[in-house]
């Protein structure tokens, strides 16, 4: 959950001047993507059996129902969570040349974060925040702050509220499309179809 990087951007969902501010941000990734040579892939991590963790594959089914040609991994019906990560990341390496992965995951933090969305560069360490190792993954990262961070953290998934995570999915989903509407050189492999 978090990521392991410095110099992480806080997004406050809820004030209207963050949007632009993340959008700006993702379009620096999609820059980094370009810049390399490489095929943009969205690997949005979670299960779709806890709330606080289906951030990940609500914005995936975001993503998915909005732009067809976004290579994107983890939606509600195809979710991508412990089981299948690492099965996952290798198909991703295989399939795609020279893949350039955002990694999207829910995250636990303080009380004043909750309702932010995070991202850097680096990658992320899926299921810290609950004592899972799974493998790290991806070139950049995007995070929402979903609940507070404590000695419980698999209750505090479950009783996550639901609006916050939908909230926090919309968000980044939309960022992750206004930037992707903005750019006429998006690197996406165009042979690659994702498993559904």
């Amino acid at each position: 959950m978090p990521a392991i990087s410095t110099g992480i951007k806080y997004f406050n969902i809820y004030r209207s001047a963050s949007f632009s501010k993340f959008v700006s941000t993702v379009n620096c990734h999609y820059e980094e993507c370009y810049n390399n040579n490489q095929n943009i892939v969205f690997l949005c991590i979670g299960s779709d059996r806890a709330t606080g963790d289906c951030l990940g594959p609500v914005t995936g089914h975001i993503l998915t129902k909005s732009q067809k040609n976004l290579p994107v991994f983890g939606t509600l019906s195809s979710p991508v969570h412990a089981q299948n990560l690492g099965s996952t990341i290798e198909y991703i390496y295989n399939a795609v040349p020279r893949p350039y992965i955002v990694a999207i995951d829910a995250s636990l933090g303080i009380r004043q974060h909750i309702g932010h969305v995070t991202s850097g560069t680096g990658p992320l360490s899926p299921g810290i925040g609950v004592n899972k190792k799974l493998p790290c993954v991806g070139d950049a990262f995007i995070t929402g702050i979903v609940n507070t961070s404590n000695s419980n953290s698999h209750l505090t998934l479950q009783t996550t509220k639901l609006s916050t995570v939908v909230d926090l999915a919309e968000f980044i989903a939309k960022g992750i499309l206004k930037a992707a509407g903005k750019r006429t050189d998006l690197h996406v492999c165009s042979s690659f179809q994702c498993p559904v």
